[in-house]
């Protein structure tokens, strides 16, 4: 027998077992099976880091959860559509289909190397028919909800991936520059007709469900919160008269109270209003024209004044109204009311077209000077020039303002835009419409469905404009001829669902089994990067809320707890393969990789690629591994038991209690950590005396067991060893054999008695200390300190604190007692262990403290003539060394 480890050895034989044995297969029968998911893997043909610690942390959980006796659901699948496959293709003289299917035989293959326990039987992938039929089903189910619409838009483009974008989908750089959140080109604007999901019908309640979201990582939440922006404000509505046609146009602000301050109104280029101006005005038409495909940073404060005048709704005065690039036609209403002296943004734009700056909040610090000319004054305030208002605080007057104007009223805008899921690509799902010119848009007929993509063309723009077969068709109203939609669904209209699927994916009658999935949701445990807050993340919460009116969804809210995992970095940055800083699995073997990305730090934090770290994971394994081939090949063990018997006993308790509170909390670092120090402890135990047999055995056993969630193979070729019953994939997971609520004192106890054993030879220079004394407090000590614990430390004196130790004990020393008490207020005074309790395990200890310094070590209760009687307290005994 050879005391190596060698993972490549014995991981095909386990993973042999386990699928001979199905143990990772759900019964169809569970009942709400623990449902642990990562976020599915886009097929981009190699696992990186980022995958595996992802899939790292599903697996350990899993794992953990089955050992305790869960049903467990981990299935796995292939977010397979998507502009990089197409892109592959082109570049490869290939089709998306091919480079595919070819990324997930390899990406599977890699999964399966590295030991992930997955239900393969409930494997689906996105791009194949079977899947994106029900992507068409639902759109129509929206569709008839009134979920769906199809409108000219002015949409982000990006002109490298020559498709659009939805909002969430464009990056802000540092410098400021808009992007392509994939290929980094700069992204402008477009006019087009396009299909939306209306997300914004549940804005209010996708903003209010996340503070129910209590499983969820608060910087997830607040990202989503500000990307769904609820704003409480006023909507104040202007007259506009151009011409003979008088208009109503609505403005939101936040800050009525400045309305006495407005100079201008501006609606954006895409305002209704502006499209009618610039049918009758070429300066306006040019404008539009030209800014509509600009990116708003490329705008800037321009814009163009219309012969339009609007009218204020407080005072009747006439101001100019402006055309203004600035202004957001998806953000609050599109238009807003200029107030140049108490608004950044406004003051730029008035600058720029020298626009009067009226100031009309002053500051409440009277002293204080503002120049209104050279910046605004954005805070609130008195108010000035502001009619029947000047003089009240910039809260009361927005009060009375709404109160006594019908122009103003209470409203609430949202930063939240419709989901714009139109792509001008081929590989995604083709969305099930017709365009007939006598019917309009056409849904097609559901026994039609799959809408199927035909062969791929090589071509540049979308590949199913060049389609001439698959483009036209015939009306499936009037039956004449008709023109079949060539836009293909945004891909996270795929994963915005897919978990579902996961529950019934042969299911024929649905996209899956509604009664299931009463059962089976929400989503136990949801593991995935915090980059999609507002992409994936947002949309699953949408498509629960939609699929829940619907009536095939009883949940909505898919997700209870949420992991967000950190990124793993090399020399500061974040691995990728375009920066030549990637490590594969490979490099290091598939446990020694997984272990080490666990134990590395939370699952939330990123941290650091070494060399040298990854080389604790390896002694590890290494470590448990030779342990347990040595006490199979030795068996010189005792039978009688000994007071560090039941030391070891107790601290192998304790380590189960530890790692259990780590795997449930995903600290699996710390779980890492603690079997690492329980696995040291044994080879120290083992090294100092002759081991019991069934204690040290047990020790073993528990390592094991253990480490099995993150090491799965390392775990079983150990249990294995050790004769353990059956598998330890299917094993339960270990119980202390006695209570250990309190485990973490009886440790700290033990810690800061060799701690202080060490700062006394130190200081007193012994070299060879003989004889090591460990004297426990006195009993009334521990009354007295309940007493003081249970009442407010001041209002316990002398008197009270007699009458609570009820013994017939020195006046004196219990003064002494309370007065270093005193002394030591702030310094932790948490509820030491009871006396004897104390005194019983620090005899079962005395052994390590003789282990290290080679003393004898008695341990004894202080008593009242003792002169180290007054130096002992509870959790801290007192310590003779010779």
């Amino acid at each position: 027998m050879t005391s190596h480890y060698d993972h490549a050895q014995v991981q095909e034989f386990w993973q042999y077992v386990w699928e001979r044995d199905d143990v990772y297969e759900l019964d169809e029968d569970a009942a709400d099976p623990t449902y642990v998911l990562g976020m599915f893997p886009y097929t981009s043909g190699t696992l990186h880091m980022g995958h595996v610690r992802n899939y790292a942390i599903t697996d350990a959980y899993a794992r953990y959860r089955r050992m305790q006796g869960d049903d467990v659901l981990h299935p796995m699948g292939w977010d397979a559509f998507g502009l990089p496959a197409e892109n592959a293709a082109y570049e490869r003289a290939s089709d998306p289909e091919s480079w595919t299917q070819a990324c997930i035989r390899r990406m599977r293959e890699e999964l399966e190397t590295m030991g992930f326990g997955y239900d393969w039987s409930r494997e689906i992938t996105t791009c194949e028919p079977e899947y994106y039929q029900w992507n068409q089903w639902l759109f129509k189910r929206f569709y008839e909800e009134g979920l769906v619409e199809y409108e000219a838009a002015s949409v982000n483009w990006c002109p490298d991936c020559e498709t659009v974008l939805a909002d969430a989908q464009v990056a802000e750089q540092e410098t400021g520059d808009r992007v392509c959140w994939r290929c980094e080109t700069p992204v402008g604007r477009r006019e087009l007709d396009q299909w939306f999901f209306t997300i914004t019908d549940y804005a209010d309640e996708l903003y209010e469900g996340l503070d129910d979201l209590e499983g969820w990582p608060d910087g997830v939440r607040e990202i989503q919160r500000n990307w769904i922006g609820r704003q409480e404000g006023v909507r104040i509505t202007f007259d506009v008269q151009r011409g003979e046609t008088t208009d109503a146009v609505d403005v939101f602000s936040t800050r009525p109270d400045t309305i006495y301050g407005a100079t201008y109104l501006a609606v954006s280029p895409g305002h209704e209003l502006a499209r009618d101006l610039a049918d009758a005005d070429e300066d306006v038409a040019e404008y539009v024209e030209r800014v509509r495909e600009q990116d708003p940073d490329e705008v800037g404060f321009s814009g163009v004044e219309t012969d339009a005048t609007a009218v204020h709704p407080l005072t009747g005065e006439e101001l100019p109204v402006y055309v203004a690039g600035y202004v957001l036609e998806d953000v609050g209403t599109g238009a807003v009311m200029g107030v140049p002296a108490h608004n950044e943004r406004d003051h730029a734009f008035a600058r720029e077209h020298d626009l009067p700056i009226e100031g009309v909040i002053a500051p409440t610090d009277a002293t204080r000077e503002v120049d209104l000319e050279s910046e605004p004054y954005t805070g609130e305030g008195i108010l000035e020039d502001s009619g029947d208002y000047s003089g009240l605080e910039s809260e009361t007057a927005r009060e009375r303002l709404v109160a006594d104007h019908d122009a103003l009223e209470e409203d609430v805008t949202y930063r939240l835009r419709d989901w714009l899921i139109s792509r001008q690509r081929y590989w995604g799902t083709p969305i099930p419409v017709v365009h007939c010119d006598d019917c309009g848009p056409v849904l097609v007929p559901d026994e039609d469905l799959p809408v199927e993509l035909p062969e791929f063309v090589r071509t540049t723009g979308n590949p199913l404009e060049e389609h001439d077969s698959f483009r036209e068709t015939e009306c499936p109203e009037c039956g004449g001829p008709a023109r079949r939609e060539t836009d293909t669904m945004d891909t996270f209209v795929d994963s915005s669902w897919y978990y579902l699927r996961f529950l019934s994916p042969d299911y024929d009658d649905g996209p899956f089994d509604t009664e299931r999935a009463e059962e089976w949701m929400p989503i136990d445990v949801y593991v995935g990067g915090d980059e999609h807050a507002v992409l994936h993340l947002l949309y699953i919460r949408f498509f629960a809320r939609a699929l829940s009116d619907l009536g095939l969804l009883d949940c909505r809210e898919p997700v209870e707890e949420l992991v967000s995992q950190g990124t793993v970095l090399y020399d500061g940055e974040k691995m990728s393969s375009s920066k030549g800083n990637s490590v594969t699995p490979r490099e290091y073997g598939a446990e020694t990789t997984r272990l080490f990305v666990l134990s590395a730090a939370h699952p939330e934090q990123d941290f650091e690629w070494t060399a040298n770290n990854v080389r604790g994971a390896y002694d590890l394994q290494q470590d448990l591994y030779s342990m347990a081939t040595a006490f199979v090949e030795d068996g010189d063990t005792r039978l009688e038991r000994r007071p560090h018997d039941e030391y070891l006993a107790r601290e192998i308790d304790r380590t189960i209690a530890a790692v259990t509170e780590e795997y449930e909390r995903f600290r699996f670092h710390r779980a890492a950590t603690e079997i690492r120090e329980l696995a040291q402890l044994l080879r120290r135990y083992r090294e100092y005396d002759r081991p019991h047999d069934e204690t040290y055995r047990r020790g073993l056993l528990t390592l094991a067991a253990l480490i099995a969630p993150m090491a799965p193979h390392l775990g079983e070729e150990c249990w294995n060893k050790l004769r353990g019953e059956g598998l330890v994939v299917e094993a339960d997971w270990p119980e202390p054999e006695r209570e250990v609520d309190d485990y973490r004192r009886e440790r700290r106890l033990v810690e800061r008695t060799l701690e202080d054993v060490r700062d006394i030879v130190d200081v007193a220079a012994i070299d060879e200390p003989e004889r090591i004394e460990l004297v426990v407090a006195e009993e009334w000590k521990y009354r007295a300190a309940d007493h003081l614990r249970e009442r407010e430390e001041s209002d316990a004196d002398l008197e009270s604190v007699l009458e609570a130790v009820d013994a017939d004990v020195d006046r004196d020393a219990v003064a002494t007692f309370l007065a270093e008490r005193a002394d030591r207020t702030g310094r932790g005074t948490e509820p030491a262990l009871e006396a004897d309790r104390e005194r019983n395990l620090l005899e079962r200890a005395a052994w390590l403290v003789t282990d290290e310094f080679g003393a004898d070590v008695t341990v004894r209760r202080a008593t009242g003539d003792d002169e180290l009687a007054t130096k002992a307290r509870p959790g801290k005994p007192a310590i003779r060394i010779t």
